[in-house]
C-alpha cells in the first residue's frame, strides 16, 4: 500500500482523486493549527541561540539528514560551535536524552546516532524539540547555534532560519496527504510565512540530480570506500567482482542500490527494508554468507550485530551559493564576537 501511494502521489490519478476530500480536510486542520500558533493559543518556545530548522515539506525522505551533517560541518569549519536536536524518530521512549557514542540506537534513533557519529557535535533527542534544545544548552553552554533535524511543522520551537529539502520528486502532484505527498501547502507557506514572529521558508535545497523548481542545488555520490565497524576503510574497487548483499532501510532503497551498481559493484541480492528498520527481527543467516553492504544509517544498527557489514558513506555537498546565502542569513543572528570569529576562520 505504501508503494502504491508513493506512485499515486506523482500524478492526479484515480486513487489520488478519491483521497482528495480527505486532503482538503487535512489542509484545513494544518491552517487552523498554524493560526493557533500565530495567535498565541499554542505556545512557541524561544531559546537563547539561533535555531536553524532543516526539514521536508513532502512525506518520505528527501535527504535532510545529509543536509544537517553538511551544515554542522560547515559551521564547525567556520569556528562556530553547533549542536543538533531531533525527535529521534522510531526510538524507544519519549524522554530527553543526549546521544553519546555508547547510546543504544534503540534509545536515540538511527538518524541522531548517525549525525553524532559523523560530526561529533552534541546531539539531543526529545519528544519536544524545545526541551531538547534547552537540555543541550544547559549541558553545552558554549553552543552558538542549534540545528533542528526535521521539524518544519513543529512550531512549538521558534526558529530563525528554515530550510526546506526536496528531491527530484519535487512536490509530486501538489496535493496534501493522503492524496499527495505534501505535509503542508506549497508554495503558499513560502509566500506568506507562518513561523511565530518570522517570514516562513528561507532557503530551498534540492538533493536530487534534477531540481523540480527554483532553489539551490547539490551534489551527492558514494565515497570511494566502505567503512568497517572499527572505522577502517575498504576501497570499493577491492570489492569489484565479489557477490554482495546490499541492504537499505531508508526511504528510497533503490536509489542506494543504483549508486552501488554505478560504482561497478556486483549485487548478488538486494533487500529493500522499511525506513528506520530496526533489524531486531532480521536473521543473520539471511545474508547467505555474502558480505553485507549498507548505508551509514543502517550501519549504526547493524555494526553491533554483525561483523561482516560494510557501510558506504554518502558524500553530499550543497552548492557553494547555498552556503553563501545561509551565512548571510545567519550572520546578523550571531553575536558580533561570534560572527567576527566565524569570518576569520572561514
Amino acid at each position: 500500500m505504501s508503494q502504491r501511494l508513493q506512485q499515486a502521489w506523482l500524478r492526479r490519478g484515480v486513487l489520488a482523486r478519491l483521497l482528495w476530500p480527505v486532503a482538503k480536510l487535512h489542509e484545513l486542520l494544518v491552517e487552523l493549527r498554524r493560526q493557533a500558533f500565530r495567535a498565541g493559543y499554542f505556545k512557541s518556545a524561544r531559546v537563547s541561540v539561533p535555531v536553524i530548522v532543516v526539514g521536508n515539506v513532502v512525506a518520505g525522505g528527501a535527504g535532510k539528514t545529509p543536509v544537517v551533517i553538511a551544515l554542522v560541518r560547515h559551521l564547525q569549519a567556520r569556528g562556530i560551535r553547533a549542536g543538533v536536536v531531533s525527535r529521534g524518530y522510531g526510538r524507544a521512549g519519549q524522554h530527553c536524552l543526549e546521544v553519546l557514542p555508547g547510546t543504544p540506537v534503540a534509545e536515540s534513533g538511527d538518524e541522531p546516532a548517525l549525525i553524532r557519529r559523523a560530526t561529533q557535535a552534541p546531539v539531543f533527542v526529545a519528544a519536544r524539540r524545545a526541551e531538547a534544545a534547552r537540555a543541550l544548552l544547559a549541558a553545552h553552554p558554549g553552543i552558538q547555534a542549534i540545528i533542528c533535524d526535521d521539524g518544519l511543522q513543529h512550531y512549538a520551537i521558534q526558529r530563525d532560519i528554515e530550510i526546506a529539502v526536496f528531491d527530484e520528486r519535487g512536490v509530486g502532484n501538489g496535493w496534501l496527504l493522503p492524496a499527495g505527498p505534501l505535509r503542508e501547502p506549497w508554495p503558499a507557506r513560502r509566500k506568506r510565512g507562518v513561523r511565530a514572529g518570522g517570514r516562513g521558508i528561507d532557503l530551498v535545497l534540492h538533493t536530487g540530480e534534477h531540481a523540480a523548481f527554483a532553489g539551490f542545488g547539490s551534489t551527492r555520490r558514494l565515497a570511494d570506500h566502505a567503512l568497517r565497524a572499527d572505522g577502517s576503510r575498504v576501497p570499493l574497487e577491492s570489492l569489484a567482482g565479489q557477490p554482495l548483499l546490499a541492504l537499505a532501510g531508508i526511504a528510497r532503497p533503490e536509489a542506494f542500490f543504483a549508486m552501488l551498481r554505478a560504482c561497478g559493484l556486483q549485487l548478488a541480492e538486494t533487500r529493500a527494508l522499511p525506513d528506520h528498520y530496526d533489524f531486531d527481527s532480521y536473521p543473520r543467516t539471511a545474508d547467505k554468507g555474502y558480505t553485507v553492504i549498507c548505508t551509514e544509517k543502517d550501519a549504526v544498527k547493524l555494526f553491533p550485530r554483525q561483523s561482516n557489514v560494510l557501510a558506504v558513506p554518502l558524500e553530499f555537498s550543497p552548492d557553494a551559493a547555498f552556503f553563501t546565502a545561509f551565512d548571510a542569513l545567519l550572520a546578523p543572528l550571531l553575536s558580533p564576537l561570534t560572527s567576527s570569529h566565524g569570518h576569520q576562520t572561514a
